[in-house]
């Protein structure tokens, strides 16, 4: 079996300052968004400007923070967070919700999209392929900090790793990895190359629903469950419970967006 590498979560000091893994992931996430959206739009896949998509980054990171603390705090952690109140605001600490985060992403899209007049889906199926990098960012910070590990493993699996965080030394799944292969590799992967060919309005869109969705479902069968609102539960968690309307969602959208251009 494999053990955790025990990562110190500061990657680096400045006196008393500290900069944490998981907030360079943020910054990595960041900096990749910039990157794909100029690219895309060099190649005339975009109607941004590269000074819209540089707002729209702006608009983009207030929401993924403010929606993603959020979520933690009203899906997962709400008695905690009650009694500590203070801890809402340590989001270095880690604890951000993608789920609460994609809600807060689409409201800082429609406040930004209202004001450059700019239809809503045109902005989502830009942002589409560029985010599942930046997803496998976050997880690849939830790995170095040792947290959100998997189920208990067979101890003959080749990578079964011990997280010595989980209070035990079980064999368990390397579940933050999977989620950066399946959320962030595979998807990045098909929106890239859907979304590099006309498609019609909201289609990519609802590809990243679809397939974030059925990815999120697949990937929650191998991680510890959260503790959420229903109670943690080994059946259905709560991250397929929030993963099920994406799926529902995206594949309506898909119809409809076929349907409109035949």
């Amino acid at each position: 079996m494999l053990l955790h590498p025990q990562f110190d979560p500061v990657a680096f000091s400045f006196g008393p300052l500290s900069v944490r893994w998981y907030g360079l992931m943020y910054l990595v996430a960041f900096v990749q968004f910039i990157l794909l959206g100029r690219y895309r739009i060099k190649k005339s896949l975009s109607p941004l400007s590269v000074e819209q998509l540089d707002d729209l980054l702006f608009y983009g990171m207030l929401g993924v923070i403010i929606g993603g603390r959020l979520g933690q705090v009203l899906f997962y952690e709400p008695e905690y967070f009650l009694a500590h109140p203070l801890e809402v605001v340590a989001v270095w600490k880690g604890g951000m919700s993608f789920h609460g985060g994609f809600l807060g992403v689409l409201t800082a899209i429609g406040l930004w999209a209202r004001k450059q007049r700019m239809n809503w889906f045109d902005v989502t199926d830009l942002i589409a392929p560029l985010v599942p990098l930046g997803l496998a960012a976050g997880r690849v910070g939830n790995f170095i900090n040792g947290e959100l590990w998997g189920r208990i493993a067979d101890p003959s699996l080749p990578w079964a790793m011990v997280f010595p965080q989980a209070g035990d030394m079980a064999p368990r799944h390397p579940s933050q990895l999977y989620h950066v292969g399946l959320e962030g590799l595979a998807l990045f992967v098909i929106l890239w190359l859907f979304s590099n060919q006309p498609r019609p309005r909201s289609a990519v869109s609802a590809v990243f629903l679809i397939g974030y969705g059925a990815f999120r479902f697949i990937t929650e069968f191998f991680r510890e469950p959260d503790h959420g609102i229903f109670g943690q539960s080994y059946t259905i968690s709560m991250g397929q419970w929030l993963s099920l309307p994406m799926i529902l969602i995206g594949i309506a959208m898909l119809v409809l967006a076929y349907r409109k251009r035949a």
